[in-house]
């Protein structure tokens, strides 16, 4: 299989790390191919621009949506212009002057998402949810028309209306945390199940999701962390499982 691994921690002898390097290892061992990309390593911007609206104009957006998008993508074009240039254009045509403008970093991503057949994510849990250059990937990469869809309804608001559009057999999701597995099963990892795995992968129609947690790295002993660095080593052995 090929594996799309998204590492976030910003510090290179991170126990994060460690967990990167050992589970690239069993993947390895497995046949896997591993695409590592490292957040903070490619410094990738996380604020969503309005020059990123481009990525998310699709022929099924609604003509009024969609116009509103080109007008807030449109890099100071004065507005008369862009009434001028919409005017006499079908969704199509707006669509593939668009797709000229794209950013380079989040269509980059894009096609590494599309080749993979497998998602890996490797980060800390920061404030019950992922690192805010993690979180920006999501919303700069997991756009309209590439990662979901909407019906009628969903334009209407219905969650029920969101078309998933990824393909990949499986998500593994591997979080450091600072407090302990009680906290977890107290309610933090339900908060974290809704908003990142069901919302942000499972939604998108990825078919298995697993969220993995390596509780309480910092107060844990020597013994406890091998033994999650052998856990990572497994479950890059077994992704396939």
């Amino acid at each position: 299989m090929k594996i799309l691994t998204v590492y976030a921690n910003p510090n290179p002898r991170s126990f994060c790390h460690a967990v990167l390097e050992q589970f690239s290892k069993g993947l390895a061992s497995a046949g896997h191919t591993n695409d590592v990309v490292d957040l903070y390593a490619i410094k990738f911007n996380p604020v969503l621009q309005p020059g990123d609206y481009t990525c998310w104009i699709d022929e099924t957006v609604p003509m009024d949506t969609l116009k509103g998008m080109v007008h807030g993508s449109s890099s100071g074009l004065p507005r008369w212009a862009m009434e001028r240039w919409i005017r006499n254009k079908d969704i199509s045509d707006i669509v593939k002057v668009a797709r000229r403008f794209r950013p380079r970093d989040v269509v980059e991503q894009q096609r590494k998402i599309a080749q993979a057949d497998g998602l890996a994510i490797i980060a800390p849990v920061w404030f019950v949810g992922f690192p805010a250059i993690l979180k920006g990937w999501i919303e700069r990469v997991f756009t309209y028309g590439f990662a979901y869809s909407l019906t009628a309804e969903g334009w209407e608001g219905e969650i029920s209306g969101r078309i998933p559009l990824f393909r990949q057999e499986k998500a593994l999701i591997m979080s450091t945390t600072l407090f302990n597995e009680r906290a977890y099963h107290a309610g933090l990892g339900d908060a974290m199940k809704r908003l990142i795995d069901d919302f942000g992968f499972r939604y998108p129609g990825i078919k298995k999701v697993e969220h993995v947690y390596f509780y309480s790295v910092g107060a844990v002993d020597a013994s406890t962390r091998q033994k999650y660095l052998q856990q990572a080593y497994c479950l890059g052995k077994e992704f396939a499982l």
